[in-house]
């Protein structure tokens, strides 16, 4: 570990973005130490079929705080309503104080090219925060960075304007089903909503322990699509051997806004990787 641990965090639209995308990441940063924050700019209250308002609030907090107790990392969930954010000045200023009070040496959010409007918005903010966390007349009252974080995007398989690049790849074969575990928190979407939406609400098991192992087919599924889009990536990093072999994976994508990233500042942010 680096003299001085590490701080990371990781922008979502809703409670349960960055466990998806970011959870093997994470728990590889936790495991040497470092600290990890995630926010969900909403607080998912649109996400059901038949559930909303306060109830289904409530409900999603506290499935995060149960994802968040899993990967031990730190979880703040904003009270914005869930399909309804909005890359305006008042988020911007919200999420430039974020992260100037957190610090980070590194920040993750979604691309601003996205299926959901709330994903877009995110991008959209950390993207028009990413030079302001350094001017001292910005939201003057918390204390600006001198030095900006490296500003990094969360995998995605859309292609325009612009196909993801990786830029790092990580092997999250061995805590695969700890990732699981921690997405299978979030109850309301992954057995009830998402089902639904994907109209096979019907093919979800009652019994907990069976629509759990149904939950990492399909987790594991999706994963495997991405490490075979990363492939070629995670030969690079891994070798040809181990990188042929790897079922599952995460990936990012460096910003050209934020701090550049030189071989050294990739060694140090990411030391868990070759």
């Amino acid at each position: 570990m680096s003299e001085k641990p590490l701080r990371i965090l990781c922008f979502g639209a809703h409670p349960d973005d960055a466990d998806f995308r970011f959870a093997g990441f994470a728990m590889h940063y936790r495991a040497l130490g470092h600290q990890v924050k995630f926010v969900s700019l909403t607080n998912g209250d649109h996400g059901h079929q038949s559930q909303g308002g306060l109830t289904l609030v409530r409900r999603r907090y506290a499935e995060a705080m149960a994802a968040a107790k899993i990967a031990d990392v730190e979880y703040e969930v904003l009270d914005i309503s869930d399909t309804e954010l909005e890359a305006s000045i008042e988020n911007r200023k919200t999420v430039i104080r974020i992260i100037r009070q957190y610090a980070p040496d590194l920040v993750l959010c979604h691309r601003a090219c996205d299926y959901h409007a709330d994903h877009r918005a995110v991008g959209q903010l950390v993207q028009d925060a990413s030079y302001l966390l350094t001017v001292p007349h910005v939201c003057p009252l918390t204390p600006h960075l001198s030095i900006p974080p490296v500003v990094a995007y969360l995998f995605d398989r859309f292609t325009r304007p612009e196909p993801f690049r990786a830029d790092v790849a990580l092997d999250t074969d061995s805590l695969f089903e700890r990732k699981a575990r921690m997405a299978a928190c979030h109850e309301s979407q992954v057995y009830e909503w998402l089902p639904y939406n994907d109209n096979h609400l019907a093919d979800v098991p009652t019994d907990p322990e069976e629509r759990f192992r149904w939950f990492v087919a399909k987790h594991e599924k999706r994963f495997m699509i991405d490490a075979d889009l990363l492939r070629p990536v995670l030969k690079r990093i891994y070798g040809e051997q181990r990188g042929s072999s790897i079922r599952t994976a995460e990936a990012l994508m460096f910003s050209e806004y934020g701090l550049s990233v030189t071989p050294e500042i990739r060694q140090r942010l990411f030391p868990f990787i070759p």
